[in-house]
C-alpha cells in the first residue's frame, strides 16, 4: 500500500504541475498575442488561482519538481503586479518590453557580456549586420574596461570619416531627435546599437574617452546607410615589386564570395606577386564558419581552431583549398581585431609561420552561438572557447604580434603597411 502511495503522489503532484505550467504558457502566449491589452485579466486570473491554493503552494508546485524546490517566482509576481497596478504613468506600461526587460536580465545575470537577449526589432538589426546593409555610424561595440566602447569603426563609415578610433570608450550620448542625453554606466551593449542607431541623416554625439592620450571629446556623427564589403583588394608596387593588399573588414554572410572572387584574381596573378599582405585590423570578427574557410587557404592541412565545450573538444581542419600557399604572406592586425579575425592570425601564425604586424589584438576567445526565437528575437549563448592550433587560449588577452607598429593616427600615412612591405 505503502508502495502505491509512494507512486501515486509523485504521479498526481507531477501532473498538477504540468497542466499549471500549461496554463500559465498559455497565458502568458495570450498577452504576447494581444499586445498585453489583457494583462489585468492574467493578473484577476493568477489571483483568483491563488486564492484557491495558498501562494506558498502554488508557488511550490510551480518551482518544484520530483520534490526538488528551486527558485520561487512569488517575487517577480510581486513586481509586476505592483507595477500594473501603482506605476504612476500607467499608460506608458509596454509590457512586452517588461518581458523583454526581464529576459535580459535573466541573462545579464550570468556575467557574460558576449551572452546576450535580443529582443526581435534588436536581433533583426544584427542580422543587417552581418548581412552587411543597416542605417547607423558604422561602429562595432564591446565592453573595454567595462565600459562600452568601439572595437573598430567600419572602413569609410560615418563614425570613421568623424574620427572615432578602435579602443574609445563611449561615456555618453545625446540624440536630439529622440530626446536622449544619458551616461551609458549600466547600459549593455544592446542598449548601445539602438541608442546609437536611427534614422538616415539624423546625427548623434557621443561623448568619448580616449585612453591613449587621455582625453574626453564629443564627437558628432551624422547617420548613413552603411553598406560594408567584406572584402577588398588592391595591387600596388614598392621598388620594383608587385604586391597584394588584401583587407577583410569582417566575416559575415557575403564574405566567402567576396572572398572567392579576390583569392581568383591573386592567383591569376601569383606568378607576378612578390608577397601577399592580409589585412584584418578592425575586423570584429563574424561567422565562426567562414573563418575556417579562410584559413583553409594558407592552411593546408592540421588544426586551423579547436573548440571546448562543456561536453568536448573539437578540433576544426582546413579545408585543403591552400590556394594562397607559397605566396609570401605577413598579416596586420590591430586592438580591433577581434574573435573569427583573431582564429584566422593565430591560425597562420601557428599553422603557417607567418608574421603578425600591428598591435595586440583584442582578445575574444570565446564562440557564440545564435538561436531564433519564437518572438523574433534571438539569443546569443557562449558555447565554448576556441584555441589556437598550439592550443593557447587567447582570452582578454589577444594575440601577441611579431612585429609591433603603432598606428600614428594624427597623419595620413599607413606606417602598419610601409613596415609590412618592409619584410619582402
Amino acid at each position: 500500500m505503502r508502495k502505491k502511495s509512494g507512486w501515486l503522489f509523485p504521479f498526481i503532484r507531477t501532473t498538477i504541475f504540468a497542466i499549471l505550467l500549461m496554463t500559465l504558457g498559455l497565458i502568458l502566449g495570450f498577452r504576447y498575442a494581444n499586445e498585453g491589452s489583457l494583462f489585468g485579466q492574467k493578473i484577476s486570473f493568477f489571483e483568483n488561482l491563488a486564492k484557491k491554493t495558498k501562494a506558498s503552494n502554488l508557488s511550490n508546485l510551480i518551482n518544484s519538481s520530483n520534490g526538488k524546490a528551486t527558485i520561487s517566482m512569488d517575487t517577480f509576481w510581486e513586481v509586476w503586479q505592483l507595477l500594473e497596478r501603482d506605476y504612476l504613468e500607467t499608460a506608458e506600461i509596454d509590457e512586452n518590453k517588461m518581458m523583454d526587460g526581464a529576459i535580459s536580465g535573466m541573462v545579464w545575470g550570468l556575467g557574460d557580456p558576449y551572452t546576450m537577449y535580443l529582443p526581435p526589432e534588436d536581433n533583426s538589426k544584427a542580422e543587417e549586420d552581418l548581412a552587411g546593409s543597416f542605417y547607423g555610424v558604422g561602429i562595432e561595440l564591446a565592453y573595454i574596461d567595462g565600459v562600452v566602447g568601439i572595437i573598430a569603426p567600419l572602413s569609410g563609415s560615418p563614425g570613421e570619416k568623424a574620427g572615432l578610433l578602435a579602443g574609445d570608450m563611449i561615456i555618453h550620448i545625446k540624440d536630439e531627435n529622440t530626446g536622449l542625453d544619458e551616461d551609458t554606466t549600466n547600459w549593455t551593449l544592446d542598449d548601445a546599437v539602438k541608442n546609437i542607431r536611427g534614422p538616415k541623416g539624423t546625427s548623434v554625439i557621443l561623448s568619448i574617452y580616449r585612453k591613449s592620450d587621455n582625453s574626453n571629446q564629443d564627437i558628432k556623427v551624422v547617420r548613413e546607410e552603411i553598406i560594408v564589403e567584406s572584402v577588398t583588394l588592391e595591387f600596388a608596387e614598392n621598388n620594383g615589386k608587385k604586391f597584394a593588399h588584401l583587407k577583410l573588414a569582417k566575416f559575415g554572410e557575403r564574405t566567402l564570395d567576396e572572398w572567392n572572387k579576390a583569392v581568383t584574381e591573386i592567383t591569376k596573378q601569383k606568378d607576378q606577386i612578390a608577397g601577399l599582405i592580409l589585412d584584418l585590423r578592425n575586423n570584429p570578427g563574424g561567422f565562426f564558419d567562414v573563418s575556417i574557410d579562410v584559413a583553409s587557404d594558407f592552411v593546408k592541412n592540421g588544426v586551423v581552431v579547436s573548440q571546448k565545450s562543456k561536453y568536448n573538444t573539437k578540433n576544426y581542419n582546413s579545408t585543403g583549398k591552400a590556394r594562397l600557399v607559397g605566396i609570401p604572406t605577413v598579416v596586420l592586425v590591430n586592438k580591433g581585431s577581434a574573435s573569427a579575425s583573431e582564429i584566422v592570425a593565430g591560425a597562420l601564425r601557428d599553422d603557417a609561420k607567418i608574421k603578425l604586424i600591428g598591435e595586440q589584438t583584442f582578445g575574444k576567445g570565446t564562440v557564440q552561438d545564435r538561436r531564433e526565437l519564437s518572438n523574433g528575437g534571438g539569443l546569443h549563448i557562449t558555447v565554448g572557447r576556441w584555441l589556437t592550433p598550439s592550443g593557447n587560449w587567447i582570452h582578454e588577452d589577444g594575440l601577441k604580434v611579431d612585429v609591433e607598429v603603432a598606428q600614428d593616427y594624427n597623419t595620413t600615412d599607413d606606417e602598419v603597411l610601409k613596415k609590412a612591405l618592409e619584410q619582402f
